[in-house]
């Protein structure tokens, strides 16, 4: 998990997009949404999520806007000249974002909790057996459930 205290750096392929993560995150899990699968060309991705304030963005990401299975907004933020995607944000809960893991300069930084959205899961795709596996999404812990309301009230 990132930590609080925290300072992470990442961007996109080509370099004009940069970012600055400041932890902690309340998850970090791996979705295997059909959503997700089209947005990457992948079978799944890794997602961080965190409050919108945490990410000091340093360049312009273009957007795309689509409508999730929930009927929700979907934003992807990403690059404009290489097309590296930054981070999600739409119909979530406060400023809630999700960060694109991949993007970090050091992704082993993250660790998924979960692996969601599995009735969508490609067969060809392989998880960490010991991650706990969801049809849908995760139901939260009560410490993630305790960081959210920090996010829901701006803390």
């Amino acid at each position: 998990m990132i930590e609080a205290g925290t300072v992470h750096e990442g961007g996109c392929l080509c370099g004009a997009i940069r970012y600055h993560l400041q932890g902690p995150s309340l998850f970090e899990q791996q979705c295997c949404c059909r959503d997700c699968q089209k947005a990457t060309g992948t079978g799944h991705t890794t997602i961080i999520g965190i409050h919108q304030s945490q990410l000091i963005i340093i360049g312009t990401p273009t957007t795309y806007t689509n409508y999730g299975e929930s009927g929700g907004s979907v934003t992807r933020h990403f690059c404009g000249i290489c097309g590296g995607r930054i981070f999600t944000s739409g119909s979530l809960p406060g400023e809630m974002i999700m960060v694109q893991s991949g993007s970090l300069d050091d992704p082993d930084q993250v660790s998924p909790q979960a692996v969601i959205y599995t009735k969508q899961a490609v067969k060809w795709d392989h998880f960490d057996p010991a991650l706990p596996r969801y049809a849908d999404y995760a139901p939260m812990s009560e410490a993630t459930l305790n960081a959210m309301k920090g996010v829901l009230a701006g803390d």
